[in-house]
């Protein structure tokens, strides 16, 4: 019988389902793409349609099938992910044999969640106690669609009217603990938001994962926003207000403008500024941008006009620095964040957001105003500050047009702020992750490895309208040329396969081993070529493997320290014999 996860794959059509989430480029036989899961800047994600699965063959090495690329994506455990992907492609399951304990734990708190934001909303939206809550969103111009559809509430300012209502729905106190909608006391739990304006805050399935509460009237006593803590199911480091509602712009604009507020987001997306979203806490996290580099590469800082909106751009640009963004700033001179410009000058807002310098440019401009660049020493801090982040640009050419920019206002030779740069570097100074990476020279062993994935890859990859030279290839080597015991039985099969059935077609990986399996897969999306190169390439690469086999068993009979037999002198001039015959093949005799 068929399980539920085969029936689930099925259905989805891997390359159709993965390059929904990101783009994918069709390689020969296969679609390839840079990783999502970690950053590079080489495309090293294969998918396969043929076999249905993926692989990275870059730093982070995970593969599988569509549903593991949806675990990964979301971050989920495997039952969340099978049940979700049923739902989405109508395969019905036993709910109660994917359950387990800690999918039981989250689904609960996720259900009281979004309990505690359809009463919320219906305070706001359906009693007298919400009207003071109604008239503060009028006020502000936030408008009952856009308040609907962010799920905006109000919690009245009550005792425990909320831990009741989901009393009444059969949730208990730990329950409620555990999602962070109440807090414990000497006199049992009691409501943690009470007399706030209430956003749900979501996670990029639209699931409710956390609130945060805001007073309405300023009060010294009061903290202006009060959120949910650290839980199952919130993280603060790794969420972003918005992103359910905004992803798909972000996408489409291949660009997301980074907010603080909750109201910093809601403003513009009712004036159709919609690729927007807010970082959760006071900075910007590698999780965060880890989470916007799934839907676009351009980020543009439009945090609030003070000095502590400022240190976050600069601690956020260098993580995304790090991770490849193109960063750049909006300057909001007319107002103090961006609710307050899109309701005062919406057209100024628009022209700053079209008008966002970049990030190296916003740093100077900030220097410019914390020193004076008609004083030496001015001048010399402005440079000691600067270049260290002239330093960390990768691009030669952009590194280029900023210390002549640079020198040109500062009114000081090119020569002696790349002088700066080189000292500070010479120094130590650069952060170690910004140091220029160099691969390490690769060794002998660990190319020979490689050309042997390209044999087996290629070999695995021809079809029976692809005129290949697998005759060729199965009499230049043999297994004993390979170096891994999994490479040697896997070509010791292909080989036996093509011999009974002159190809390697889709019936070939049915015999494989399972423990086989995941080498086998593994190694079909090793190389991507197109169709026109795999017989030039595969023979040549066959000789190749021969040529180091050869080399490998003359080093290990001359390296013992004992006289040679004469059946072994006699067995290395039979290898350098064959050895010649391989090197004239591949035009090195």
């Amino acid at each position: 019988m068929i399980s539920a996860a085969e029936e689930v794959k099925k259905k989805l059509d891997i390359v159709e389902f993965v390059g929904s989430y990101i783009t994918l480029k069709k390689a020969g036989r296969n679609f390839r793409a840079n990783c999502p899961f970690h950053q590079e800047k080489s495309p090293s994600f294969i998918v396969s349609p043929d076999r249905q699965i993926w692989h990275c063959f870059g730093s982070c090495h995970e593969g599988g099938d569509a549903i593991k690329f949806f675990m990964k994506w979301e971050n989920i455990p495997f039952n969340e992910a099978l049940k979700e992907l049923a739902q989405k492609v109508g395969v019905k399951i036993e709910t109660s044999s994917i359950e387990d304990a800690a999918l039981k734990t989250r689904s609960r708190l996720l259900k009281a969640n979004q309990l505690a934001a359809q009463y919320y909303r219906y305070v706001l939206v359906s009693t007298p106690v919400g009207q003071k809550a109604r008239e503060y969103l009028a006020g502000r111009g936030v408008n009952e669609k856009i308040a609907e559809k962010f799920g905006i509430g109000y919690a009245p300012q009550s005792w425990d009217s909320l831990s009741t209502f989901l009393a009444s729905k059969g949730f208990s106190p730990k329950e409620l603990e555990d999602a962070g909608l109440v807090i414990p006391g000497g006199r049992g739990v009691h409501d943690r938001f009470r007399g706030r304006l209430i956003f749900p805050i979501q996670d990029t399935r639209g699931n409710i994962i956390a609130f945060s509460g805001r007073i309405l009237q300023p009060d010294e006593k009061s903290a202006k926003y009060i959120n949910s803590p650290e839980s199952v199911l919130y993280h603060k480091r790794e969420t972003l207000y918005g992103i359910f509602h905004t992803k798909d712009a972000i996408k489409n604009n291949e660009a997301v403008i980074l907010v603080e507020g909750e109201f910093d987001v809601i403003m513009p997306y009712q004036f159709g500024i919609e690729n927007i979203v807010a970082v959760k806490g006071s900075a910007v996290t590698r999780e965060q941008l880890q989470l916007i580099k799934r839907y676009g590469s351009r980020l543009i800082f439009a945090l609030d006009a003070d000095s502590s909106g400022e240190d976050a751009i600069k601690r956020g640009f260098r993580e995304a620095e790090d991770m490849d963004f193109e960063v750049s700033v909006m300057v909001l001179d007319f107002a103090h964040d961006p609710d307050e410009a899109v309701r005062t000058n919406l057209l100024a807002f628009k022209k700053a957001l079209k008008n966002a310098i970049p990030i190296y440019d916003f740093l100077f401009d900030s220097l410019k105003r914390k020193y004076s660049i008609d004083d030496p020493f001015g001048k010399k801090k402005i440079v000691d500050e600067i270049v260290a982040h002239l330093q960390r640009i990768p691009n030669p050419i952009i590194q280029s047009h900023y210390v002549r920019k640079i020198s040109s206002q500062l009114e000081v030779s090119e020569e002696s702020l790349l002088r700066s740069i080189q000292n500070q570097r010479r120094r130590g100074t650069m952060p170690r992750r910004y140091a220029p990476k160099t691969e390490p020279k690769q060794k002998d062993e660990d190319r020979h490895t490689m050309i042997q994935k390209y044999v087996l890859s290629l070999l695995f990859q021809s079809k029976p309208d692809i005129d290949m030279p697998l005759k060729d290839v199965y009499e230049s080597v043999s297994e004993a040329d390979f170096s891994l015991p999994a490479y040697c039985q896997l070509f010791e099969l292909s080989r036996r396969f093509f011999n009974e059935h002159k190809t390697l077609d889709e019936r070939f990986p049915q015999t494989i081993p399972a423990e086989l399996v995941p080498v086998y897969d593994e190694l079909l999306l090793y190389g991507t070529f197109e169709e026109s190169q795999l017989p030039h390439n595969i023979v040549r690469l066959a000789h190749e493997v021969k040529e180091n086999a050869i080399k490998r068993t003359i080093k290990t009979l001359t390296s013992g320290e004992k006289d040679m037999s004469d059946t072994e002198e006699e067995q290395i001039r039979q290898l350098q014999k064959e050895l010649k015959e391989v090197e004239k093949k591949l035009g090195n005799g």
